[in-house]
């Protein structure tokens, strides 16, 4: 079965995607402190079992319509996650 690679959500516009939940979840949190609400999607048997390739450990970060060119100016103006915001040591 062949699946779109552009999630479709009424209302809502795909404004991130993210290898793995934790990016997302910097991605989501950073719109919030804007005032701009996310919704997190991705497929649960990649959190479960932890695969990160082949799509399944996508995390796609949507927000409302109306707050898509300010969601995109937050993260144009702040950029993605860097690996001090989510963790990552030597």
């Amino acid at each position: 079965m062949f699946r779109s690679t552009r999630p479709k959500r009424p209302g809502l516009t795909l404004v991130y995607t993210s290898q793995g939940m934790l990016p997302a979840q910097v991605i989501k949190t950073k719109l919030e402190a804007a005032g701009i609400p996310a919704l997190l999607e991705y497929e649960s048997a990649g959190q479960a079992i932890g695969i990160t390739m082949d799509g399944l450990g996508e995390v796609h970060v949507f927000v409302p319509d109306d707050f898509a060119d300010d969601a995109r100016r937050v993260l144009d103006v702040q950029g993605p996650p860097d690996e001090d915001e989510i963790g990552v040591q030597d």
